[in-house]
């Protein structure tokens, strides 16, 4: 993994209840001689949205699922421009990290799928990070280690709930893979998902679904 380039951080906006979640509580950069007052128009309001795109995408830079949780693209061209722009830029490196149209992104592949999470500019590169191993630790459960486009379009009602799962309205939910798998009632051994196939462990979700909607 290459190490993100440094960078000094204006501020840390992601509020005592994110730091507590690894945010940036030592990033203080030295000590300040006397108190120092900060225009009202550079402050930002302490916030745990720190997620702004989940997006998946194909070999090709094909787009398979994307959820934008603010409207930094507010059109479907926009998104998609982004998104190409951004495969263009990572397919062929072996960095997780880029910094790209003011934007973190966080980034892994398997086989002929590119997973990515996007925060601000400012975000913790390790938060992110943290979102992104366990959305892919998630659906390796749940795909039983077959990580490829076939497998993941044939299961994508699965892939949805999971990701609704980690991030809901750019607020992480979780960050543990083990968490999401036994919330969507999968019943996980210390190697796999168990015996249930993908199909019966999908079902399952959706019966929960039902039942919650006609409660």
């Amino acid at each position: 993994m290459q190490k993100a380039e440094a960078r000094p951080r204006q501020h840390d906006h992601l509020g005592g209840a994110a730091r507590g979640r690894g945010g940036g509580g030592d990033r203080a950069a030295g000590v300040l001689s006397g108190p120092m007052e900060i225009p009202a128009g550079l402050m930002l309001e302490p916030s745990l949205y720190t997620v702004k795109a989940i997006f998946i995408l194909d070999s090709f830079g094909q787009r398979l699922l994307a959820k934008y949780y603010d409207d930094m693209f507010p059109s479907m061209k926009e998104q998609k421009s982004f998104e190409r722009n951004v495969f263009n830029k990572t397919h062929k490196t072996d960095s997780e990290i880029a910094f790209l149209e003011g934007l973190t992104i966080v980034y892994k592949s398997s086989i002929d799928l590119f997973f990515y999470v996007v925060g601000s500019p400012h975000e913790n590169e390790l938060m992110l990070m943290s979102v992104l191993t366990c959305l892919f630790e998630s659906l390796n459960h749940m795909l039983q280690k077959n990580m490829e486009k076939r497998t993941l379009m044939e299961n994508m009602d699965g892939v949805f709930l999971v990701v609704d799962e980690i991030v809901d309205g750019g607020v992480i939910l979780e960050s543990d893979p083990q968490q999401v798998i036994q919330k969507l009632n999968f019943r996980v051994d210390d190697s796999s998902i168990s015996e249930h196939s993908v199909t019966q462990v999908l079902q399952s979700a959706k019966e929960q679904i039902k039942w919650s909607l006609l409660k």
